[in-house]
Order: structure tokens, then C-alpha cells, then sequence
């Protein structure tokens, strides 16, 4: 898994869809499809914008060791080897180079209106505001 993963970190994720999609291994296939969902994460939580304008990456990913199924196999007089099926999490971060401030604002969620305009909320962001007197 770690070897698929590898190919794809910090490429744009059009690529990375290419890329895996025809991978020969079998963890290409599991990964394709937790890069589809975490594309459409991306464009729920920024709506109004453009995957391709954005220019959204796989800013990171993680393979972490998960839980392990011990199953016993047996060996020559009499005794037992242990087998180890190993599973893993995955952990994807995707990352855009450009996002307009409209979609940022619009990510922001409808609820605070009020404090939208707020400085606070645009150094958040990402944004900063110069204010001349």
C-alpha cells in the first residue's frame, strides 16, 4: 500500500486518478476509490468551486498499520507458525494552489453572516487584509 501511496504524493489529483486507476496493484484499486471520496469531501466543504481551477493536489497521505487477525498454521512436528494479516488506515489531505475568495467565504457556511466581514475570520482563512487610514 505504501509503495501506491508513494506514487501519488503531491500530484494533482487528475493525475493521481491516471495513475492509479492503471496501477497493476492491488492496493491501486482501494486507493482510487479513497481518492474519489476524498475529492468529493473536497467539493462538498467548497462549494461553487472548480476541482480543476483549483488546482487540487494530494497535499498528503499516510499509511498506518491497523489491526492485525493472528491465525495459526500448522508446522512439522507438531508445533504452530503464526500468521499475521495485516490491514492498514489511510489518511488523505488534499490541498488547492488557487481558490477564490468567493468559494472561501461560501465554505465558511451560511450561519455567521454577521461575523463574515470580520478580520479575524479572513486571517483564518488564509487572507490577509491591509486596512489604510
Amino acid at each position: 500500500m505504501r509503495l501506491v501511496a508513494d506514487l501519488v504524493r503531491g500530484v494533482a489529483v487528475e493525475k493521481a486518478l491516471a495513475i492509479l486507476k492503471f496501477n497493476q496493484k492491488d492496493a491501486a484499486s482501494s486507493l482510487h476509490k479513497l481518492l474519489l471520496s476524498a475529492i468529493e469531501n473536497w467539493k462538498s466543504k467548497n462549494e461553487g468551486a472548480d476541482v480543476e481551477a483549483a488546482q487540487v493536489f494530494v497535499k498528503e497521505i499516510r499509511v498506518d498499520g491497523g489491526a492485525m487477525l493472528k491465525r495459526l498454521r500448522p508446522a512439522p512436528q507438531g508445533r504452530a507458525h503464526r500468521i499475521r494479516k495485516r490491514s492498514n488506515h489511510v489518511t488523505i489531505v488534499l490541498g488547492a494552489k488557487k481558490i477564490t475568495l468567493k468559494a472561501k467565504i461560501k465554505s465558511m457556511g451560511q450561519k455567521n453572516k454577521s461575523n463574515r466581514e470580520s478580520p479575524w475570520n479572513y486571517q483564518r482563512m488564509g487572507i490577509q487584509l491591509v486596512r489604510r487610514k
